[in-house]
């Protein structure tokens, strides 16, 4: 992601302070794209998940969220958009997994393939890797601040490291330094999750 449209962020979420519907529809076009992308890549690997909620379904939920928020909270500056849309992001993924693979979940409790399928044992696995995403997504925000903005930035919404210390203020160094710090506490709670399964 060029800084160019960092820029462009900052001068939409200044026009939508100044209530520009226009503005706030660019605002939102961003996030939309970079939502799609991030529930793609974690629905591809779990093709039961997908039986229950489909890219679009997951994107139409988080962006509800986003609009709501945006409604209540008009952010200043790119960075602090992005911490709520990430927030946004992290919420809907994590109701999904607890929505369909929870106790009561029809994805922990229902198999309609038919044929074979009805009489083999339900892979395990899969929810509990639904899970392991549900684990992720609540580690990360339990991150100190400064680690959870760089994870924001980099995992979630896509920016490069050099762009990401721009808007963050920061050297490309202690970016490094944070994000490094931020993939071995996340790293230990997966090594947590895996040994737990």
């Amino acid at each position: 992601m060029e800084l160019g449209h960092t820029q462009r962020l900052g001068q939409w979420l200044t026009l939508a302070r100044q209530g520009q519907v226009d503005a706030r529809n660019e605002i939102i076009a961003h996030a939309c794209e970079r939502l799609r992308l991030l529930t793609r890549k974690m629905l591809k690997n779990y093709p039961k998940v997908k039986r229950w909620s489909e890219t679009d379904d997951v994107l139409q939920n988080a962006m509800i969220r986003l609009h709501r928020s945006l409604a209540e909270i008009q952010p200043e500056t790119p960075r602090q958009f992005y911490g709520l849309a990430t927030t946004q992001i992290r919420r809907e993924l994590i109701d999904l997994a607890r929505h369909h693979f929870g106790a009561h979940g029809n994805g922990a409790n229902h198999l309609t393939d038919g044929g074979e399928a009805a009489n083999q044992e339900i892979d395990g696995r899969e929810p509990e890797s639904l899970d392991s995403w549900s684990k992720f997504h609540e580690a990360v925000e339990g991150l100190p601040e400064d680690q959870r903005e760089v994870v924001n930035l980099l995992w979630y919404e896509g920016i490069s490291q050099p762009d990401a210390a721009k808007l963050l203020g920061i050297s490309l160094a202690t970016l490094k330094r944070r994000w490094q710090s931020a993939r071995i506490t996340l790293g230990k709670l997966i090594e947590e999750i895996q040994l737990g399964e």
